[in-house]
C-alpha cells in the first residue's frame, strides 16, 4: 500500500515543479521583448513614423509668453511715429473791406486784409522696411507737410524727408537718416485668409507703441465699398482696433510679418478697420524710390454698376430721361471732357460690357483691370449702346484726378 501512496505523491509533486517551471520560463520570455525590438505587423513593411511638426517662432514662445508678444517683438522696434507741421496762409474776411462805398469814402487809407498764417500739426505711424531708413506711411500723413519728424521706438528723433507721394493708393515713403535701424519684415499679403490673427501697432490717439488684436475679418474689401471713391485698393479689413494715428502702421500676422498698411477706419463703425495689403504697398513703394511718383492709368469716365434690377426700376420710372438696357455690366454716367474715352467716342448711358474679351460686370471690377494695365496701352472695349453693340479703342491716359477711372 505505501508504495502506490508514495508514487502518486511524487507524481503530483512533479506535475507542480513542471508548471512553475514553464510559468517562469513564459514570463523570462515575455519580458526579453521589448517595444523597440518588436516585429512590424504583418503587412507593414515600413512601420509609420512620428514626425514634429516645425513651429513658427510666434508658436514656440507660447510656452513662456503669448504669440503677440513674440511678434510685436519682431516687428516693434521698426514701428515709428510720425510728428508733421503744416503752415496754412489764409486772409481775413471783413464784408467791410470788400464794400466798394466804404472804399470810395475811406481811399488809399481803407485799411488792407492781412494774411494770416497758423500752424497744423498732424501725428501718424510708419514702419521701418530698409536699413537704409526708408520708412513706409500713408499719403495722407505726410502730404503738404513743411516738416516731418520721425521718433524712433528707443528714443531717437530725426528729421524725415518725403520721397515720394501716391494720393491714389493712399502710400508714402519717408527718408530717415540714421545708424542701427531696425527692419521690419515684410510678410506675404497673397497668403493671408479670413480669420487669420491681425495685429494692430502704431501711436493711436498719440499714445506710442500701442497694440491691439483681432483677425481678419475679410479680403479684397473695395475702397468704393469702404466710402473712398477717390483711391483705388482693395483693402485687408481687421475687426483690430484701429484709431486715428494708427494711419500709417503696420498690421501684423502672428509670425510677427508686416502683412498691410493701416490707413482707413470709418466714423460710423464699430470695430472695423482697413489696411492697404503689403504686396500692393511693396510694389507702390517701389515705383516711389525709383521716380517719386506712381503713374496710374485711366480711361476718363465715372461710373456704377449696372445689374438687370436695377435698369427695370429705371426703366419703370416715368420721369426717367433714359431707357438702360436690362443686362450686367458698368453703365457710364460721365466721360470727361478731354479724356481717354471722349476721344474714342464713348458717351454717357453706355454700358460697358468687356475689356480685352474679358467681361466685365461690376464697377470695381473695371477699375481693377485699368489700374493692371499701362499708361498708353490700347484696351479694347466692348459696349451696349441702347440696342446696339459696339466695339471702341481706348489708349489710356495718365492719371491726375483719382476720383476718376
Amino acid at each position: 500500500m505505501r508504495v502506490p501512496q508514495i508514487r502518486r505523491s511524487l507524481r503530483q509533486v512533479t506535475t507542480h515543479v513542471i508548471a512553475i517551471v514553464l510559468g517562469v520560463a513564459f514570463t523570462f520570455a515575455s519580458l526579453k521583448v521589448s517595444p523597440s525590438q518588436a516585429e512590424p505587423a504583418p503587412g507593414y513593411d515600413n512601420p509609420p513614423q512620428i514626425v514634429a511638426q516645425r513651429q513658427s517662432p510666434a508658436t514656440m514662445a507660447v510656452g513662456n509668453s503669448s504669440f503677440v508678444t513674440a511678434a510685436v517683438n519682431r516687428v516693434g522696434p521698426a514701428v515709428v511715429r510720425i510728428d508733421t507741421e503744416r503752415t496754412v496762409t489764409r486772409r481775413t474776411t471783413d464784408p467791410f473791406m470788400d464794400d466798394p462805398f466804404f472804399r470810395r469814402f475811406f481811399g488809399d487809407s481803407f485799411p488792407q486784409q492781412q494774411p494770416s498764417q497758423r500752424q497744423l500739426r498732424g501725428l501718424g505711424s510708419g514702419v521701418i522696411f530698409d536699413r537704409s531708413g526708408l520708412v513706409l506711411t500713408n499719403a495722407h500723413v505726410v502730404d503738404k507737410a513743411d516738416r516731418v519728424t520721425v521718433r524712433l521706438k528707443d528714443g531717437r528723433t530725426v528729421d524725415g524727408k518725403v520721397q515720394g507721394v501716391d494720393e491714389v493708393t493712399d502710400l508714402a515713403v519717408v527718408k530717415i537718416n540714421a545708424r542701427d535701424l531696425p527692419v521690419a519684415p515684410l510678410g506675404n499679403s497673397g497668403k493671408v485668409q479670413v480669420g487669420d490673427w491681425a495685429i494692430a501697432v502704431g501711436n493711436p490717439l498719440g499714445f506710442d507703441n500701442t497694440v491691439t488684436l483681432g483677425i481678419v475679418s475679410t479680403l479684397k474689401r473695395p475702397s468704393s465699398q469702404v466710402g473712398i471713391s477717390d483711391k483705388r485698393l482693395d483693402f485687408i479689413q481687421t475687426d483690430a482696433a484701429i484709431n486715428p494715428g494708427n494711419s500709417g502702421g503696420p498690421l501684423v500676422n502672428d509670425r510677427g510679418e508686416v502683412i498691410g498698411i493701416n490707413t482707413a477706419i470709418r466714423a460710423d463703425a464699430m470695430g472695423i478697420g482697413f489696411a492697404i495689403p503689403i504686396d500692393k504697398a511693396k510694389d507702390i513703394a517701389s515705383q516711389l524710390q525709383r521716380n517719386g511718383k506712381v503713374a496710374h492709368p485711366y480711361l476718363g469716365v465715372q461710373m456704377v454698376t449696372l445689374t438687370p434690377d436695377l435698369a427695370k426700376q429705371n426703366n419703370s420710372d416715368p420721369n426717367s430721361s433714359i431707357i438702360l438696357p436690362e443686362i450686367d455690366g458698368v453703365l457710364v454716367m460721365r466721360v470727361l471732357t478731354n479724356s481717354p474715352a471722349a476721344s474714342s467716342g464713348m458717351r454717357r448711358g453706355d454700358v460697358i460690357l468687356e475689356i480685352d474679351g474679358k467681361a466685365i460686370k461690376t464697377a470695381e471690377q473695371l477699375q481693377n483691370t485699368v489700374e493692371n494695365s499701362r499708361v498708353g496701352q490700347n484696351l479694347q472695349l466692348k459696349i451696349q449702346r441702347g440696342r446696339q453693340t459696339q466695339q471702341l479703342s481706348i489708349r489710356t491716359g495718365e492719371l491726375q484726378n483719382a476720383s476718376l477711372n
